[in-house]
C-alpha cells in the first residue's frame, strides 16, 4: 500500500468548525482547535464532548460539519486515513480485549492491526510492556489480571507503534498512586517526540504532565492556556471550589463561561 510521506515539523492535528451531532444531540459544537508537539490536557465535565472529540481524532467517529486535518493528512480519505491509523496510538475509554490472550499476544495483535513490520514486533512489545511496568506479567492472561494493569496493557498497545499522535481516555482510570507518577514520566517523555492529548478528570494529572490544557464545557472551548494559566483564571474568585489552585482555576473557568452562554442566550 502506498506510503504517505509527512513532513515531522507537520502540526499534530487541527480541527476548524467541528461539530459533532448524534441522533438529535449536539456533542461538540463549532470547535476550532490546533495541537502540535508535547502533552495537552483536555478538561471539563461528563458529557463535556471530550470522548466524542477523541474519537474523530482517531477516525472511528465522523464529523457531523468542519474539517480535520491528522498530522497533515485528511481523515476522510481512504488512502491518507490509512497512514494516519499507522501512526497514531489511541486507548478508549473503554478496552476491550480478548480475556484468554496474554499480555504479548494481546499488544502484538494490536502492534500488527497497526502494520508494525513482524521482525520488529517482538522488541517493540517487550518495551511497550516494560514503559508501563508489565514487562514480568508478558506472559500472563488477561483474565488473570487487575483493572489498573488492563488499563497499563491499553496503554501498552497505544504506544506499541512509537506514535506521532496519541490519544488517551481517561488513561489513569484505576492506575495506584506509585503507577500514575510513572504515567506522568512516561508522558512527559513521550511529547517530547510526539503530540500527546490526555482526557482526564484528574487536574492534577494535568499540573504535572502537560504544557497545555483545552477545556470543553457543553460542546465549545471554554479556556485553552497553560496550567498556570488556569490557575490565575480564578483571579479574585473566592468562592470557586477546589482543593488545589488549578482546581479552584477549573471551577472558575467553568462558572464563568456558564455565563457567559447563558448571557449570548438571553441577549
Amino acid at each position: 500500500m502506498r506510503q504517505i510521506p509527512v513532513p515531522r515539523t507537520s502540526p499534530g492535528l487541527s480541527v476548524r468548525g467541528l461539530t459533532v451531532r448524534f441522533r438529535g444531540t449536539t456533542a461538540l459544537n463549532d470547535v476550532d482547535l490546533s495541537l502540535g508537539r508535547g502533552v495537552h490536557g483536555l478538561l471539563g465535565p461528563n458529557g463535556a464532548g471530550k470522548t466524542s472529540l477523541l474519537r474523530v481524532l482517531a477516525t472511528v467517529a465522523r464529523p457531523t460539519e468542519g474539517d480535520v486535518r491528522i498530522l497533515g493528512l485528511d481523515p476522510q480519505e481512504l488512502g491518507e486515513r490509512t497512514e494516519i491509523r499507522r501512526r497514531l496510538g489511541y486507548l478508549p475509554q473503554e478496552f476491550g480485549y480478548y480475556p484468554t490472550y496474554t499480555v504479548r499476544e494481546m499488544v502484538t495483535y494490536l502492534a500488527w492491526l497497526k502494520d508494525v513490520p513482524g521482525a520488529q514486533a517482538p522488541a517493540a512489545v517487550e518495551r511497550a510492556a516494560e514503559r508501563v511496568g508489565l514487562g514480568p506479567a508478558l506472559d500472563k492472561k488477561l483474565r488473570t489480571l487487575s483493572g489498573g494493569e488492563i488499563r497499563r496493557v491499553g496503554i501498552a498497545q497505544a504506544v506499541v507503534n512509537e506514535p506521532d499522535l496519541l490519544l488517551l481516555d481517561e488513561p489513569t482510570a484505576g492506575l495506584d498512586p506509585e503507577r500514575r507518577l510513572e504515567f506522568r514520566g512516561l508522558l512527559r517523555e513521550l511529547g517530547e517526540t510526539a503530540t500527546v492529548l490526555v482526557s482526564t478528570h484528574l487536574v492534577e494529572d494535568v499540573a504535572a504532565a502537560c504544557a497545555e490544557v483545552t477545556l470543553l464545557e457543553a460542546g465549545r472551548p471554554a479556556f485553552r492556556g497553560t496550567p498556570d494559566d488556569l490557575i490565575a483564571s480564578a483571579g479574585t474568585d473566592a468562592e470557586a471550589p477546589g482543593d488545589s489552585p488549578l482546581e479552584r482555576g477549573y471551577t472558575s473557568a467553568l462558572r464563568r463561561h456558564r455565563s457567559e452562554r447563558a448571557q449570548e442566550v438571553t441577549a
